[in-house]
């Protein structure tokens, strides 16, 4: 099975996660798949993404996987208390075959029907995973004969610009692959040759699992769907991104402290973002735009 730990997901899944323990409780969500990429077809993987969901659905965190969840400092000790019983539970999971592979704004679904429906806090953990797996088997299916040749041959050139550049000290970066990967072996050994052979340059990884095997960082705050649940979750519309910085800064006290500034347009960040936010927050992330 693709899945073998709750691990195996971004950080700021369960960064999220802990505020919505503690703000959110109740707070019920929906989320839905879309294939971006026109032309492919998903259909195949259906069965195969049906036992991996049910598979993803009997894990449960280790005491070695919680001890190294509670030294993130950020971490309290009551959401690790949840999180010792925590499973997902694949009834608020709905998957099969549309009838139709395009959506009103002509997105091709890749015929795959997939939807998420129910507690934020029981389904927040869904996401990175289930996409890993999509990947993954979509990859099996479409490119069963290929190898990895040309991968290590690509990741060994990347080490050596990387190399040139250190030498300024100028450049570093994180892995953030986990829900785009080609496969959980790949981004295992990626981000294992980076820590060996740049370990001054690659800062860590959203991958809690690689973080905790590794001895890297765990890297990432916050993803766009907070701030796009505070549009529901928050007391007027306009004060959307407002709300959700309070409500951040309030959970973590000066830790985890970027903000996305692009998920309602940079104009509209800036708008709020005043001098009060810049000096709860240290900085910003613009991910798009």
């Amino acid at each position: 099975m693709i899945i073998q730990s709750l691990l195996d997901t971004d950080i700021y899944k369960f960064s999220m996660m802990q505020v919505v323990l503690h703000q959110f409780p109740g707070a019920e969500v929906e989320y839905h798949f879309r294939c971006r990429t026109p032309d492919v077809d998903l259909r195949p993987i259906l069965a195969d993404l049906q036992a991996e969901i049910e598979h993803l659905c009997t894990l449960r965190l280790s005491p070695k996987e919680l001890d190294f969840l509670r030294s993130q400092r950020y971490i309290k000790d009551d959401f690790i208390e949840f999180l010792r019983l925590f499973h997902l539970q694949s009834r608020f999971v709905q998957i099969g075959i549309s009838d139709d592979c395009h959506d009103n704004r002509d997105n091709n679904r890749g015929g795959l029907e997939l939807t998420i429906r129910g507690p934020w806090l029981h389904t927040i953990l869904f996401e990175v995973p289930l996409l890993a797996m999509i990947s993954e088997l979509y990859l099996r299916h479409a490119h069963p004969e290929h190898d990895l040749v040309e991968g290590r041959r690509r990741l060994t050139e990347k080490i050596e610009q990387v190399r040139a550049l250190d030498q300024a000290d100028d450049f570093i970066f994180a892995d953030f692959g986990t829900r785009r990967r080609y496969s959980r072996s790949w981004q295992d050994e990626v981000t294992t040759t980076l820590a060996r052979e740049i370990p001054n340059s690659l800062r860590g990884t959203s991958n809690v699992r690689l973080a905790m095997d590794l001895n890297l960082v765990p890297i990432g705050t916050m993803a766009h769907e907070f701030i796009q649940a505070a549009q529901a979750l928050g007391p007027r519309l306009a004060e959307t991104q407002r709300f959700a910085f309070e409500v951040w800064a309030r959970e973590y006290r000066g830790d985890l402290g970027i903000a996305l500034s692009d998920t309602y347009s940079l104009k509209a960040f800036l708008r709020d973002f005043d001098l009060y936010f810049c000096k709860l927050f240290d900085g910003a992330r613009q991910d798009s735009g």
